[in-house]
């Protein structure tokens, strides 16, 4: 039995070349391996400063339109109070209920006067005042308007 003594293995690769942890690399380290590029850190910055811009005006316009909305019904809770000012005030020969429909009209003597008579319900008799508003009595005693003419201002 001859023992063949191995020859030490030598490397053909340059040392250089060669990586010790290539996992760690910031590039593909085979012909083989994923193309990796580096990103454009300007570009991804101008890309998500867009994003950022459009998203923040999207729930401005969602926050104007909120803005708009409560405006509008704090304006209708306004005329409510100041046609219901106006109808307390005026003339009425009995007790109006919750939920039912009555008539403002004016006098010429500019005082107010509420009727379950409508505007059309006169006949052929022309009505006897102005007619300010088609109103009905909600159940917070405030007036809500659900007819009037263009020229009436409350």
């Amino acid at each position: 039995m001859s023992k063949e003594k191995k020859e030490p293995f030598i490397n053909p690769i340059d040392i250089d070349k060669v990586a010790e942890n290539p996992h760690l690399l910031p590039y593909a380290h085979t012909v083989g391996g994923a193309v990796i590029k580096p990103i454009d850190k300007g570009k991804v910055k101008g890309l998500a400063v867009t994003a950022m811009y459009e998203q923040t005006e999207m729930q401005l316009d969602q926050i104007r339109e909120q803005i708009n909305l409560l405006a509008e019904q704090a304006k209708g809770i306004k005329d409510r109070v100041e046609i219901s000012e106006s109808i307390y005030a005026a003339d009425m020969g009995f007790k109006p209920l919750i939920g039912k429909t009555y008539h403002l009209y004016q006098r010429e003597d500019g005082e107010f006067v509420l009727s379950m008579v409508g505007p059309n319900d006169w006949g052929k008799k022309k009505q006897p005042f102005d007619f300010k508003a088609t109103v009905k009595l909600l159940g917070d005693h405030t007036w809500d308007i659900l007819e009037k003419p263009e020229h009436f201002e409350i």
